[in-house]
């Protein structure tokens, strides 16, 4: 079985293993909720945390030991209930949080269960067969193993949201905020080509990913570093622009809202803000957000013609290359990491913050559903989101692929976003 993290292959105890610290890590991430507010929604288009605490393992039984593998599962009732979040327009859409979910103990004992099926399946299971759509190169197992890693990310924006006496501080990888020196300033990426996707049959990887395109990108500049806090102030005083949702202000002065506490506003950082925010501030400059071609070529592209398979070099990811893989909360100052600058000279294009990007998430051109999980991506094929690239500082390591793309509405205010301008 072969995934873009693991090159050399992973075997059936490594596969365990992976599947028991991602575990050990979803755990942590709930530990953060005080138990009073377990049947809260933070995020009022999304579902109350009990919901997320049973999906997880509901996913992967329903997924893995179920679907693909043919056995039985823990309780049908539970893995209906949790099988699928929610992603509404409106509120009105959202089932009210008191709403018949279980009890936390039976939802852990449910959590426990699956774990126990799940481990069995990845231990005495068929997990490659190239007859089955479902095992072809391993491909569920990838499966319910990035879905989480995905989710994880998620839940740690619905619990940013939180009140701060609704959760229990837990110490960060990484400092919140480090001091960098930002570089300023408009690189030119002269006329080439760019890879959108990947090639099927190598590698895991999501339907919306597949298949790999070679597309011609016109010169363009872009910007050195991601828009700042400073400058989004600046934009704000010029234009008379509201806040973003990350900001609280206390009188004349602004703060950032963290994990646990806010602080003075780390002017350095990027800037979170939603997709209709980041396309008026690069409007005020005369400028654009950029395609995601153009992120590609300014990502994984160099000078000489060929592509990166990071914008470091085809060497793993390190810490000293970027601010993601749970390191910290939140972000750190712009130009932190230049280890991590592409082949141009681009800082921060993989971590601290994803990436917007002007492109409707929808299809490639030969694009074909996958069989673990068909409604992964067509669902959103609407017209209705937009493409982000790159990284946060809670991004898994093994996400880091040049074609991994993530998507979400354009006036969504809770994802850990940021964005550069081109022109």
């Amino acid at each position: 079985m072969e995934h873009h993290a693991f090159p050399d292959g992973l075997t059936r105890e490594a596969l365990l293993a992976w599947y028991r610290a991602v575990r050990a890590r979803t755990r942590e991430i709930f530990a953060i909720v005080k138990p009073d507010a377990f049947y809260e929604r933070p995020i009022p288009l999304r579902n109350p945390v009990v919901f997320y605490e049973g999906h997880l393992p509901g996913f992967s039984v329903n997924t893995l030991v179920k679907q693909a593998l043919g056995r039985k599962g823990v309780d049908a009732q539970l893995e209906r209930l949790f099988a699928r979040g929610i992603d509404p327009g409106s509120e009105l859409d959202v089932r009210d949080p008191r709403d018949g979910w279980p009890e936390p103990d039976e939802v852990r004992s449910f959590a426990d269960a699956c774990d126990a099926l799940v481990e069995e399946a990845i231990t005495t299971g068929n997990l490659e067969d190239e007859r089955s759509p479902l095992l072809r190169g391993g491909e569920v197992v990838f499966t319910i193993l990035e879905h989480e890693l995905m989710h994880q990310e998620t839940l740690l924006y619905m619990l940013h949201n939180f009140p701060f006496e609704k959760k229990r501080r837990r110490k960060p990888p990484a400092p919140a905020f480090t001091s960098g020196s930002r570089r300023s300033g408009l690189v030119r990426i002269p006329p080439g080509t760019a890879t959108l996707g990947a090639a099927r049959g190598k590698a895991f990887g999501w339907d919306n990913e597949f298949p790999s395109a070679r597309v011609s990108v016109a010169e363009f500049e872009i910007d050195v570093a991601n828009v700042t806090n400073g400058d989004y102030l600046d934009y704000m005083a010029a234009t008379g622009a509201p806040a973003p949702h990350f900001w609280i202000r206390d009188g004349n002065e602004w703060y950032w809202r963290g994990m646990f506490e806010r602080s003075p506003l780390p002017v350095d950082a990027p800037v979170y803000v939603t997709c209709e925010e980041a396309s008026a501030y690069a409007k005020w400059r005369d400028m654009r957000l950029p395609t995601e071609a153009e992120y590609q070529r300014a990502a994984y592209g160099t000078p000489s013609g060929e592509e990166r398979i990071y914008p470091w070099g085809d060497s793993p990811p390190q810490e000293s290359h970027g601010n993601f893989d749970f390191r910290s909360w939140d972000p750190v100052a712009a130009g932190s990491h230049p280890d991590g600058a592409s082949a141009w000279g681009i800082d921060d294009l993989v971590g601290n913050g994803w990436e917007w990007t002007s492109t409707l998430f929808g299809p490639f051109d030969g694009f074909e559903v996958m069989a673990s999980y068909p409604q992964y991506s067509r669902d959103f094929f609407d017209g209705a989101h937009f493409v982000m690239k790159g990284a946060s500082p809670v991004t898994a390591r093994e996400l880091l692929r040049p074609s991994f793309r993530n998507w979400f509405r354009p006036n969504y205010p809770y994802v850990y976003a940021t964005f550069r301008c081109v022109r």
